[in-house]
Parts: structure tokens; sequence; C-alpha cells
């Protein structure tokens, strides 16, 4: 069976850094895309960064660009998200999701979920 669990998540001021973790089970991270994507309460989730599955180029929206790296270890069969000098805005939950389609950010496009992980900035 195909699952995704995030961890990492947690409470941290601005200018703080948070590391969350993918881990799947049921497949093999390089085999799909996996992405990370985010949800805050009454806004779409959108899609913050992806790692691809056929050479492991990276892509990642504008706001989270230069703060936030998305990594694979194969080994551990895990994707990572580094985050880096939080804002506020950047409180969501968030979510990792595997698709078979390359190097693609929309939420449609992904066929596995996570349960996700609170990740809130404040003071």
């Amino acid at each position: 069976q195909l699952q995704l669990v995030e961890s990492g998540g947690g409470l941290v001021q601005p200018g703080g850094s948070l590391r969350l973790s993918c881990a799947a089970s049921g497949f093999t991270v390089d085999y799909y895309t996996i992405g990370w994507f985010r949800q805050s309460p009454g806004k779409e989730r959108e899609g913050v960064s992806c790692i691809s599955s056929s050479d492991g180029s990276t892509y990642y929206i504008g706001s989270v660009k230069g703060r936030f790296t998305i990594s694979r270890d194969n080994a551990k069969n895990t994707v990572y998200l580094q985050m880096n000098s939080l804002k506020p805005e950047d409180t969501a939950v968030y979510y990792c999701a595997a698709s078979t389609l390359d190097g693609v950010l929309s939420p449609g496009e992904y066929d596995y979920w996570g349960q996700g992980t609170q990740v809130t900035v404040s003071s």
C-alpha cells in the first residue's frame, strides 16, 4: 500500500527554520515526482516545491525561492523540505504528495497524499 507520512512541523518564530520530512512506503520516491503543498484556512491548496523523478530537478514557487530547499534521500526513501527565514505568511498545513508526471506542481496532477503537518510562524 502506497503511503506518505509527513513530520517536522511546529511553531517557530519569524526568521526561524524547520525541516519537514516526507517518508514514503509502498513505492520508491525516485520513481515519482514528489511535491510539497500548503493550505491555510480559506485559501486553496498551493504547490510550494517539487523534485522531479526523471533527473532530480527541483522547482519552487516564487515566494519561497531562496528560502526553501527540497531534497531526496533515496536510501531512506524520504523527501525533505528545509525551510529557512520563515515568515508568518508561511503558516499553513503542509502536505507531501506523489505524482507519476514529471516536474509538476498542480495539486490535481498528484495521486497520493500524506495527512499533512501544521507549520505556524508566529512571535
